[in-house]
């Protein structure tokens, strides 16, 4: 046999060699690939805010091109589940909030994902405080007492928006309603941003939000702060009251947001992505705009994202067992 076709021989070995380990390689993203971070909610709430700002900085720390992309729709659930069913590959991932991973799955029986087994954590974002505001036009009152005293004697009951039908703001409101045995009227929209401008066309009367989207209109006065869910007041706001300042501790929730992936994501995927994002957290720019915004930023490990997950969970579905919480 000639040396060439030795050569040929041996290449033809090698490539079916090749051929046979390619499938156990981790599919690491190439640098060429667009990532997207896919908000479950309409442009404009606390959610846009945190994804917007940590795309920014994760785009440097991958060195990749990183995207915001808006899936609005049944309080989250439609963004969610586009994420879960995505190739694990890190070019999809996701903004989870409480509504995508906990109080959806909890009070909707047709919630399409599971939000434990759906997913491959990542890291835990932010926290932001969840506040109770009024139409400054529609509901001329300044605290929790003078609120409840009116949605009791309304001929007409009130309403509410919440930026989804399952959402945390859905639930807080239903929570609400069962705490204070008042009727209330729930309308969802699809993400905060057009929940928030119909409250302040006068269209509804009250709503459940993060502090931040709320927070320019309660300082212009075109929306009043009621109560404000946090273990301290906001310096934000420091003159609204906790919900346990305002005799509601149940309603005491403080809100997350994190970073998920597809189930079965790779480990060694993971962890890379986990890293940019810890330092992404860890960027001056993005801590400003945070804290602008009345945003805590967390970080931590995926353990620790997974465990919060696990939680927020089992205390909401213990809230709608216990309060007997039904979708309208």
């Amino acid at each position: 046999m000639s040396v060439s076709s030795v050569l040929r021989a041996a290449l033809a070995v090698c490539s079916l060699m090749a051929c046979a380990v390619a499938p156990a390689q981790t599919p690491v993203p190439a640098s060429d690939k667009v990532v997207r971070i896919v908000v479950p909610f309409a442009p404009g709430g606390a959610t846009d805010i945190v994804a917007r700002a940590v795309s920014d900085a994760l785009a440097r720390e991958l060195g990749q091109t990183v995207i915001v992309e808006n899936r609005p729709g049944a309080g989250g659930a439609v963004g969610a589940n586009f994420v879960s069913k995505a190739v694990p590959d890190g070019t999809v991932l996701g903004l989870a909030t409480v509504s995508t991973m906990a109080t959806n799955p909890a009070i909707n029986p047709k919630n399409p994902y599971d939000p434990v087994t759906g997913f491959t954590p990542v890291i835990t974002l932010a926290t932001v405080p969840v506040i109770l505001a009024v139409s400054a036009a529609r509901l001329p009152v300044n605290d929790m007492a003078q609120l409840v005293a009116r949605l009791g004697s309304c001929p007409v009951p009130c309403t509410f928006a919440s930026a989804g039908t399952g959402g945390v703001g859905h639930l807080d409101g239903e929570l609400f309603k069962a705490l204070t045995r008042t009727d209330l009227v729930h309308v969802p929209y699809k993400g905060a941003g057009p929940a928030i401008a119909d409250l302040l066309g006068g269209q509804v009367d009250m709503m459940f939000d993060n502090l931040p989207s709320m927070l320019p209109h309660i300082q212009s006065g075109a929306l009043r702060g009621i109560a404000v869910m946090s273990p301290q007041r906001s310096p934000a706001l420091p003159r609204v009251p906790t919900f346990t300042e305002a005799g509601m501790a149940a309603l005491d929730n403080t809100a997350w947001m994190g970073l998920v992936a597809p189930a079965r994501m790779p480990p060694e995927v993971r962890d890379r992505i986990h890293a940019a994002a810890a330092r992404a957290l860890a960027d001056p720019a993005v801590r400003q705009r945070f804290e602008k915004a009345g945003i805590q930023p967390v970080g931590g490990s995926v353990a620790d994202f997974a465990a919060l997950i696990d939680k927020e969970l089992a205390l909401r579905r213990a809230i709608v067992v216990d309060r007997g919480l039904k979708l309208d």
